[in-house]
């Protein structure tokens, strides 16, 4: 019998697997009916096939994509994680709008995913980033300028 992990447990083995590319454990760690949602795109993918989805539109986009875990909390039925996702844009990334074509750019973002555990799966999942700071990384959105300063008064 498999011993049940604490939530912050399971969210870095969820982590772990996804930089190893192992899916099937991914795909262990969540329930059969878990809902995961990509709040900037809005677009929820239910089921273990839906997760698997999810992920392999990353990795289809990046191959070499990985994640760094900064931080992760969590309380018996709620965790946060805090990460970096880093990889080079070299496939097709769905997006809401259409398929982004590869443009060949680095991308290093910050992500935010909260999730739900039931009976020691994950069983929703939240995740949240800036898609403009990635849009303007992957140099389809031009890149923003800091407001200049007003002039000093002539007092």
């Amino acid at each position: 019998m498999l011993a049940v992990l604490d939530s912050p447990t399971l969210v870095r083995s969820h982590y772990d697997a996804f930089n190893k590319r192992d899916i099937d454990k991914n795909l262990s760690l969540v329930t059969e009916d878990v809902k995961w949602t990509n709040v900037p795109f809005n677009v929820t993918h239910t089921g273990r096939n839906g997760v698997r989805d999810f992920l392999a539109g990353w990795t289809t986009a990046m191959p070499d994509c990985k994640v760094e875990v900064l931080n992760v909390f969590g309380g018996e039925d709620w965790s946060v994680g805090e990460f970096i996702g880093r990889g080079t844009h070299t496939g097709p990334l769905v997006g809401p709008q259409g398929t982004i074509p590869a443009t060949q750019k680095k991308l290093e973002l910050k992500f935010c995913e909260i999730f739900k555990m039931k009976n020691g799966q994950i069983a929703e999942a939240r995740v949240y980033f800036d898609a403009a700071t990635m849009l303007r990384q992957l140099g389809l959105l031009p890149e923003t300028v800091a407001p200049s300063q007003p002039a000093p008064s002539g007092r």
